[in-house]
């Protein structure tokens, strides 16, 4: 058995959740890729997938032996660059996911920045507001906007990303402005899907913090609708500073409770666990906090 190309193939189909679609990124046969891993469960004496019709998924076995091989591939990859020129010059593939907002506004320009220094890259990049699954996704960077949960994935914080609450001048001059949280309750209100508050909002200032439940007339999980809908003179949101900042800055938002603060959030880098990052994702999260902190 070749136990280097049999752990490959079973972290490619815990990766990409498919025997088809791992042969197809490793270029070989499917049948090929099933051998592989085969052989290996024949060998620990373990099963270490589930198979089903339509889908392959670790065991519990699996899942445990899937993050001790992404360090034992990580390794002889870091070895690999240890004897070659990509150290100075990387290539092949970087998978990269981010929110779709931030992606469009602000991503963009460092892509296309990144790709220029780095030529021999191909970059592979998905935008979405869904919270996905970087190892089933294959992905190497997910790019989060987030009061961060506890992960099995590595995060680095790239840069805190400001908040405020807004809304449009001519919202305001037909329904006031508010002067305390409590009277957000009051208002219509625009609101974030996916914060790990659920549809709270934690405002705080001098005299402590307070949590509002809002009720909010649209909810939706993507900030430049809700800015949109501000604008619009839809009611009162709560904005990323760069989602709101050009309205902000025409005068087509009005910022509000300037006293009360949300948590920051910030941008972070995750990526899975490996003694030995690769050396196109570590170029990568360097440049953005180096782009992003200036």
């Amino acid at each position: 058995m070749d136990k280097l190309a049999s752990l490959r193939a079973f972290a490619k189909v815990v990766e990409l959740g498919s025997f088809s679609e791992a042969g197809r990124a490793l270029r070989l046969s499917r049948s090929a890729v099933s051998k592989y891993v085969g052989e290996l469960e024949d060998e620990l004496g373990v099963q270490l997938l589930n198979r089903t019709t339509r889908r392959v998924s670790p065991t519990e076995n699996g899942q445990a032996y899937f993050e001790r091989v992404l360090g034992i591939i990580g390794e002889l990859e870091a070895a690999d660059q240890a004897v070659t020129q990509s150290q100075a010059a990387p290539r092949g593939l970087l998978r990269v996911n981010a929110p779709m907002s931030f992606g469009t506004l602000r991503l963009g320009p460092a892509i296309a920045e990144f790709m220029q220094r780095y030529p021999e890259l191909r970059i592979q990049l998905v935008l979405s507001d869904e919270n996905v699954d970087p190892l089933q996704d294959g992905l190497d960077v997910t790019l989060r906007i987030a009061d961060l949960e506890s992960s099995s994935l590595i995060a680095r914080k790239i840069v805190p990303i400001a908040r405020v609450i807004c809304a449009s001048p001519d919202y305001f001059q037909g329904h006031g402005v508010p002067s305390h949280p409590n009277d957000l309750r009051d208002h219509n209100c625009l609101t974030y899907g996916f914060l790990s508050t659920g549809n709270q909002w934690k405002l705080s200032g001098k005299n402590g913090d307070h949590w509002i439940q809002p009720a909010w007339t649209l909810c939706v999980n993507n900030a430049e609708v809700l800015r949109d809908a501000a604008v619009a003179g839809r009611g009162i949101a709560l904005l990323p500073v760069f989602i709101g900042e050009d309205a902000l800055q025409t005068g087509r938002l009005r910022t509000c409770l300037d006293d009360y603060h949300a948590p920051p959030l910030a941008l972070y880098a995750l990526y899975p666990p490996t003694r030995h990052l690769a050396l196109k994702v570590r170029l990568f999260i360097d440049f953005l906090v180096e782009r992003f902190e200036s």
